[in-house]
């Protein structure tokens, strides 16, 4: 399963569990869930997911820092600022919050039961790999990060 970890670029990884939401959506529409307000929330999540993305990117960027989660051996510096103090992982909580809308504006539950899987994928095929390397690389001050911020929120 190693084989897996830190292959596929997060952002394909959002695309394609898009795209299997929207499959589910059309092809078992029996399972829709009826909510009026839809849009509203999904544009809601949209922004916010958004908006917590981006304040990742922006902080590693500062921080001058890699962005590619493929490579945290490249990290050159811990980031604990900004947005780190609440999420280790902002820009993968912002992807998921992407994908909650997205399964809010498609209206289907079985779309959004693929939100968990891309959680648990995440965690053991992209964080969990990131967290070994930091570790290495920053010891005891990443240890220290660790218990003082959650991984998702």
């Amino acid at each position: 399963m190693q084989t897996l970890e830190l292959k596929i670029p997060p952002l394909l990884l959002v695309v394609l569990f898009a795209l299997a939401m929207w499959l589910l959506a059309q092809h078992l529409p029996s399972v829709a869930l009826p909510l009026s307000w839809r849009v509203f929330l999904a544009g809601i999540l949209a922004i916010v997911g958004m908006a917590v993305a981006l304040a990742g990117v922006l902080a590693f960027r500062r921080a001058n820092t890699t962005v590619d989660p493929r490579v945290p051996q490249q990290s050159s510096s811990l980031v604990i600022r900004g947005i780190y103090r609440y999420s280790r992982n902002p820009m993968y909580l912002g992807f998921l919050l992407l994908l909650m809308a997205w399964g809010c504006y498609l209206q289907s539950a079985l779309a959004l039961l693929l939100l968990p899987v891309f959680v648990l994928y995440m965690n053991r095929f992209q964080i969990m790999p990131e967290e070994r390397h930091l570790q290495q690389k920053f010891g005891a001050d990443y240890q220290a990060y660790l218990t003082q911020v959650r991984r998702w929120l």
